[in-house]
């Protein structure tokens, strides 16, 4: 069976302490279900505190960097996936991924989130930026989710994960 993989994107040097410890608890939960982390792989911000904290939990994290070496990767990705594609790497983050969470908001987390809802995939955003929140609402109302917590984001995941899981039992 083919694991469930959660992109988790966000800001990383301009990552706040709210951003960086909602990442931490996301990875330790993302990693306790069983499911797979996906990130940007580097060893800054929301990237690196996610891993850190799926790591803690025994996760396992996979890292698409930005570069064609793994200078700047963090040491909790145990999959490292060179892409030297630059920011263009952003689509295979949110196309690799079952369901995107937006933790925090920066110029390349709005950039995943819109390429995530251009593809179809469901995004959770996790932040109480109230523009951000109505500007992805208003471009893909079925497809955006909110949390204020990293717990909620964790619910919204399994329910979304089930929904698609009916669906397709019930093709």
């Amino acid at each position: 069976m083919r694991k469930i993989i959660i992109g988790v994107m966000g800001p990383g040097d301009s990552a706040t302490t709210a951003d960086l410890e909602n990442a931490y608890a996301l990875g330790q939960r993302i990693a306790t279900k069983g499911w797979v982390l996906l990130t940007g792989g580097r060893s800054a911000g929301v990237m690196e505190a996610v891993s850190q904290g799926a790591k803690a939990a025994g996760g396992l994290t996979i890292g698409i960097l930005p570069s064609a070496d793994t200078e700047g990767i963090s040491e909790a990705v145990d999959i490292a996936i060179l892409s030297d594609l630059g920011n263009a790497r952003n689509n295979i983050n949110v196309l690799s991924s079952h369901v995107v969470i937006a933790c925090g908001m920066g110029l390349g987390t709005a950039s995943e989130v819109a390429l995530a809802l251009k593809n179809s995939k469901s995004v959770i955003l996790l932040s109480d930026d109230k523009e951000s929140q109505n500007f992805f609402r208003n471009l893909a109302p079925n497809q955006v989710y909110f949390a204020t917590n990293p717990e909620i984001a964790i619910q919204e995941v399994a329910q979304i994960l089930d929904a698609e899981i009916s669906e397709l039992n019930q093709r």
